[in-house]
């Protein structure tokens, strides 16, 4: 970005998947970055790129702009104002704390409101994408929360990715970030039913996908997910837990403004179905699984060589272990490779996994 101000010294707290890929990014952009996690060896990746590990996440506070992924709200809550965590020193914290996790809004208000009292701005900044879609560069974020801390981030969260959009100066950001993941849910899963309506009026995933794709219903989701639809790769980028967390949270939100969802609801429902069947540490992806199930109909890989649109990897397909090959990318983990094996009976296990669902 022509002009930007890249000098400020930046933390990230928190080096899971995403915190990973976006801490990588910065990186690669040459920012000065320090970086905490619970478990130090999850930061090592980074830390070889050239990170600066901090002792603890209270020695985060003495950078100018601290960036934050936790998995909850609670988690939020801990990691900046619980014992050792981000402002649990006596000294002055960070300017800007930058949250790009999804959490309620009450959580966020809560932390907004007491570090605002040792000068610390905060801003809601959560993220539309997984880490892949990050390495791609495709990463966007809302960002809501006081206009000159936005615009003093702006240029290291544009750095993440595809760009950010300001919302608000509260908590606006949160809800876009949960209106965002209610119509992910909803389109997946109608994806889904009209991809097992194809196939079982005898026409193959990867033909249908192909020609949906190159029409003007096709998007970037769509020809992203088309890979895993095809070859029943169920990897998680996106839990169908994280996925009803989210549903939960927008949904309540819902209520909390007297907004009826109606189409939302039944997908919640559905997702509730995925977790309860096994699913749970499986990509929403399986939500066509489920569908098919529900039709009567057997699923199996088509073994194609789909892009996924997104440029991290030519192709990703499924290869059956014993057949000896390895597909190009990510290595699909043992307990998450379908296998030609016999249709299981109807209220059995879900087809594909082993005993006792899936274990992460």
């Amino acid at each position: 970005m022509a002009g930007r101000d890249d000098t400020h010294r930046l933390g990230w707290l928190g080096t899971g998947r995403m915190g990973m890929e976006m801490g990588r990014r910065l990186l690669e952009a040459g920012c000065d970055l320090a970086v905490f996690n619970r478990s130090m060896s999850k930061a090592e990746p980074l830390i070889r790129l050239g990170a600066k590990p901090a002792g603890s996440a209270a020695e985060l506070a003495a950078r100018d702009i601290v960036f934050i992924t936790v998995g909850s709200s609670d988690d939020l809550i801990s990691a900046v104002l619980g014992a050792g965590g981000l402002m649990s020193g006596s000294g002055a914290g960070p300017r800007v704390l930058v949250d790009c996790s999804t959490v309620s809004a009450g959580a966020s208000a809560r932390v907004r409101a007491e570090i605002a009292d040792r000068g610390t701005a905060l801003l809601a900044a959560p993220v539309m994408g997984n880490p892949k879609v990050v390495r791609a560069g495709q990463m966007t974020a809302a960002v809501s929360g006081p206009r000159d801390a936005f615009d003093l981030a702006e240029p290291y969260l544009d750095m993440l990715g595809h760009g950010v959009t300001y919302v608000g100066d509260g908590e606006e950001a949160r809800t876009v970030k949960l209106c965002h993941n209610l119509i992910l849910g909803v389109v997946a899963q109608s994806l889904a039913e009209i991809t097992v309506l194809a196939e079982k009026s005898g026409i193959s995933r990867q033909a249908f996908l192909e020609c949906l794709n190159k029409s003007v219903m096709g998007s970037l989701f769509t020809g992203y997910k088309t890979p895993a639809y095809v070859n029943l790769d169920f990897e998680p980028t996106f839990t169908a837990t994280l996925l009803r967390k989210d549903f939960d949270l927008g949904l309540a939100a819902a209520r909390e403004h007297e907004v009826p969802m109606p189409v939302a609801a039944v997908v919640h429902q559905l997702i509730q179905g995925l977790v309860g069947r096994g699913y749970g540490d499986a990509d929403f992806a399986a939500l066509l699984q489920q569908q098919a199930d529900s039709a009567g109909l057997p699923l199996v890989s088509e073994h194609a060589d789909v892009s996924d649109g997104l440029g991290t990897s030519d192709t990703l397909t499924v290869t059956h272990s014993e057949r000896g090959g390895r597909r190009p990318g990510r290595e699909t983990p043992p307990h998450l490779a379908l296998q030609e094996l016999p249709r299981p009976e109807r209220g059995s296990r879900p087809f594909g996994l082993p005993r006792g669902g899936l274990q992460q």
